[in-house]
């Protein structure tokens, strides 16, 4: 399955490592260092407009900075693993 991140990516739900929430998460200084070192060794990708950012997506190849917020994208991954449940449950 999939996530939508926002704009056009989508990446493999199974390569999701963490979905955070920018505003709240950026107060801390470590997740400030965090940032800035995988923004300077070139593993950030902006999704969103500068300013617009909600959320940080970390996943195996990138770190993302998403303009949907962590709840809703949390809430997205969720709703897959409930569909496939459902599904697979229909198939027996």
């Amino acid at each position: 399955m999939f996530l939508h991140l926002g704009g056009e990516i989508i990446v493999p739900k199974e390569d999701v490592i963490a979905i955070i929430d920018l505003e709240s998460s950026t107060q801390a200084a470590t997740t400030k260092e965090f940032l800035s070192t995988v923004r300077d060794e070139g593993f950030v990708k902006r999704i969103a407009e500068e300013g617009k950012e909600k959320s940080f997506v970390v996943t195996t190849d990138y770190i993302y900075l998403s303009p949907i917020s962590s709840m809703t994208l949390m809430k997205r991954g969720n709703n897959i693993k409930t569909m496939l449940k459902a599904w697979e449950e229909a198939q027996k």
